[in-house]
C-alpha cells in the first residue's frame, strides 16, 4: 500500500498525526521551539471538525485538556520545557483521574528560561512524574520525523488502552528538522469504549471524575494501590526499544532522540575500524526497556550513555544493569547541558577511547 510522502518538520508531522489519530481538541500557549504545532493545528484542526484554543497560559491550556479529555474526546497540548513545568499540577490531576490525553514536550535548554536550543534535560521530569504524588506518564522518545508521526499515533492508542496521559519527549532539533516521511493512515479500529466519560447522564447514573479523597479513611491509599497495579501492568506489557549491530558487540552506546542518530553514524565508522560496538535506543523512556538492555549488557564489557544533558537517563541504565554476579559492564558517559549536542566526529572519538582495554 502506497502512502503520501512529504517533506515536513517534526512539529508538523506530529500535528498531522494527531489529527489523523482522531484528536479533536487542542489547547496551547506559544513557546519556542514548538510554535509550529500551534500554528499548524490552528489552521487544520477546525477543518477536521475539531476545536483549537489559544489559551492564556500553559496552566490554562493543560486544564482545558483535562476538561475536554474528561468527555472522552482525544485531546492534546504541546509546549517546551518551562511551559511543561507550569503544567505539572494539572498533569498530576489527570494521571490521578486516569484520563487519557496526549502531551508533547519539545525540549529546550534549561534550567530556568535557559535558551531555545534543543535539549534532553527534562528526562527526570517526564519519567519520574514531575508533579506531586505517586504517578507515572507513559513517555515515548522519537529519533526521526517519521517517528514523530508514528509515535504520536501510538500515543493516542496507548492513552486510551491504559487510561493514562502519554507524553512524547523530543528535543528541539527533532521538532525543527525536516525529513521526507510517509503519512501513514492509522489502522482502523473500533472506538474504545469510555464508560467513565462525562457525556451527559440521561438514562444512567452520573459519572463523577475527582481526585480528592477526604471522606473514607483509606480511600486515597486504595486509589494509589489501584494506580500502582496499572503501572505494574504497563511496565510488564510496554517496553519498546531498538538495537542495531548487537550480534558481536562488546560495547554498547545507549542514546535516544538526536544523540541516537549521531551515535548511529559514529558506530558505523567505529565498526569500520574494527570496534565491536552497538546501538541501544530506548523508545519508551517510561517504562524503561530494562529487559532488552539487560540482554545487550550480558555481552558487553562497557556501556557508553550519550545524552544532551548532564546525565539523567544514565540513572535508568545503572538501575537496569545486570547484577555483578553475572556481568558488570563499566558505564561511561558523554553529555553536557544548555543546548549542547555531540558532534559526530567528537562522539566517534569518544567511542574509540571507550573501546580501549
Amino acid at each position: 500500500m502506497e502512502h503520501e510522502k512529504m517533506l515536513v518538520m517534526g512539529n508538523v508531522a506530529m500535528s498531522e498525526a494527531a489529527i489523523r489519530a482522531g484528536c479533536r481538541f487542542y489547547a496551547g500557549y506559544p513557546i519556542t521551539p514548538q510554535n509550529e504545532v500551534s500554528e499548524y493545528l490552528a489552521s487544520k484542526l477546525p477543518a477536521a471538525g475539531g476545536v483549537f484554543v489559544q489559551a492564556e497560559s500553559e496552566l490554562a491550556a493543560i486544564n482545558m485538556v483535562y476538561g475536554a479529555a474528561s468527555t472522552g474526546e482525544r485531546a492534546m497540548t504541546s509546549s517546551s520545557s518551562p511551559g511543561i513545568s507550569l503544567m505539572q499540577e494539572a498533569i498530576s490531576f489527570i494521571a490521578a483521574a486516569q484520563i487519557p490525553c496526549f502531551i508533547a514536550n519539545i525540549m529546550r535548554g534549561g534550567p530556568g528560561l535557559g535558551n531555545i536550543q534543543g535539549s534532553q534535560a527534562d528526562y527526570f521530569q517526564a519519567t519520574r512524574g514531575g508533579g506531586h504524588g505517586d504517578y507515572r506518564l507513559i513517555v515515548l522518545a522519537p529519533w526521526s520525523v517519521q517517528e514523530m508521526y508514528d509515535l504520536t499515533t501510538l500515543a493516542f492508542e496507548l492513552g486510551d488502552k491504559y487510561q493514562n496521559p502519554v507524553m512524547l519527549l523530543a528535543d528541539g532539533i527533532l521538532g525543527q528538522m525536516a525529513e521526507a516521511i510517509e503519512f501513514r493512515e492509522p489502522v482502523a479500529k473500533k472506538k474504545v469504549p469510555k464508560p467513565w466519560a462525562l457525556t451527559g447522564c440521561e438514562g444512567r447514573k452520573p459519572n463523577v471524575i475527582r481526585t480528592l479523597y477526604l471522606q473514607q479513611k483509606d480511600a486515597l491509599e486504595e486509589k494509589n494501590a489501584e494506580l500502582q497495579a496499572k503501572y505494574d501492568k504497563i511496565t510488564a506489557e510496554l517496553q519498546l526499544s531498538e538495537t542495531r549491530f548487537a550480534e558481536d558487540a562488546d560495547i554498547a552506546v545507549v542514546a535516544y532522540g538526536t544523540p541516537a542518530r549521531i551515535a548511529h553514524w559514529a558506530i558505523k565508522k567505529a565498526r569500520e575500524q574494527g570496534v565491536k560496538v552497538c546501538l541501544f535506543r530506548p523508545i519508551t523512556l517510561w517504562p524503561f526497556p530494562v529487559l532488552e538492555l539487560r540482554k545487550v549488557a550480558r555481552h558487553c564489557r562497557k556501556i557508553l550513555v550519550v545524552e544532551m544533558s548532564q546525565g539523567q537517563m544514565i540513572e535508568d541504565v545503572r538501575l537496569a544493569r545486570i547484577p555483578a554476579t553475572v556481568v558488570d559492564p563499566k558505564i561511561e558517559f558523554m553529555g553536557r547541558g544548555g543546548g549542547w549536542y555531540p558532534k559526530p566526529k567528537e562522539l566517534l572519538a569518544k567511542i574509540l577511547e571507550v573501546a580501549k582495554p
